[in-house]
């Protein structure tokens, strides 16, 4: 599969197909529920979104994954490497990294704004220095350019029906509620790293602080007030994807079923942890496999129906053209709930 994405985006050149793999296997490794998602892409379309997963995946392993065997410094020496060679990279078009010569290609095929990936870089950074957030506002400016940049980086790849401005705003909110799912679905392994990525506001407001979280991380015990905390995180990050939803129906009709699919398989993650009682501090919720295969399944049919909808398009007859993507009123009420289904 992986030759067969290449050859459809036109990616002849030895060490770019390489580069391109090396982004693929990490995301399929790492990125499970973004892998299954991106499958859903045309083919020509995956090789990009695995370029900037893997790029994002590097800086992430720097930031965390070596926290144990190497202190700040070491991080930040490597941190600053890497951002030199995405510099020189996105610069000159080489580089002898493979996973940032992959995004460099990409972001000129498709002509990706270099500033959200200056914005990321300096939030990961951030990640070596802040270990938490006064309010949701402070977080907010974090997730800026860890999360929301990396809808805008996707938005050319994907294509939109619209004007591309005007899809931002969704596209910038869809990346904050990925990462508001993780921020809640890792509270505990972030609390092992040092660091609370929920505000410290909306724990006061429930008897909470940092101390409270390490003491039911520490002892496995439970406490209400701490229940209350995760679920008042929850309804935020609900109406953030709210927000996003209309940005659903501006993407290309043969990119939404992936789009989709991601939504509502990360918005089944705050299903799962509702339905396992908030204990976050203690185990991690996932989408069980039956449930990802069904939605998986949904998308494959959604994506069948675009394309044959796109060929009778192109041939100039009337074809069957797909619903605009909506939001069932059951389930996506102004009121948080179960994660909302698109119909």
């Amino acid at each position: 599969m992986t030759a067969r994405e290449l050859d459809a985006a036109g990616i002849t050149d030895p060490a770019l197909r390489e580069a391109y793999g090396r982004c693929r296997r990490l995301n399929a490794r790492h990125g499970k529920t973004y892998f299954l998602a991106t499958r859903l892409l045309p083919l020509e379309r995956r090789p990009a979104v695995h370029a900037l997963y893997g790029f994002a995946r590097r800086a992430d392993d720097v930031v965390d994954s070596l926290a144990a065997s190497f202190g700040t410094e070491r991080r930040s020496r490597d941190l600053a490497d890497l951002r030199s060679n995405l510099e020189r990279g996105l610069r000159q078009g080489n580089c002898a990294d493979p996973v940032v010569l992959a995004l460099a290609d990409t972001a000129r095929r498709y002509d990706i704004d270099h500033r959200h990936f200056s914005d990321f870089m300096a939030s990961m950074r951030s990640d070596l220095e802040v270990t938490g957030y006064p309010s949701f506002d402070d977080l907010r400016a974090y997730m800026h350019g860890s999360a929301a940049v990396i809808g805008l980086q996707m938005l050319p790849v994907l294509g939109t029906v619209v004007p591309r401005e005007e899809a931002e705003p969704s596209a910038a909110a869809l990346g904050v509620a990925f990462q508001m799912t993780n921020f809640l679905r890792d509270v505990g392994e972030d609390l092992d790293r040092g660091r609370v990525y929920l505000p410290a506001d909306l724990l006061q407001a429930h008897g909470v602080d940092r101390e409270f979280l390490s003491w039911s991380r520490r002892t496995g015990r439970r406490d209400r007030r701490i229940v209350g905390a995760l679920r008042a995180f929850e309804d935020l990050t609900r109406a953030v994807y709210r927000t996003a939803v209309p940005g659903l129906a501006m993407l290309e009709p043969v990119s939404r079923p992936c789009i989709r699919t991601a939504f509502v398989l990360y918005g089944g993650i705050l299903d799962a942890i509702a339905e396992d009682g908030y204990t976050v501090l203690h185990r991690r919720s996932v989408v069980t496999r039956p449930r990802r295969a069904v939605v998986a399944l949904d998308g494959l049919v959604r994506v069948l129906a675009a394309r044959a909808a796109s060929r009778a398009d192109s041939r100039g007859r009337p074809g069957v053209v797909p619903a605009p993507e909506r939001v069932s009123s059951k389930r996506a009420g102004v009121r948080p709930g179960r994660c909302q289904e698109i119909a």
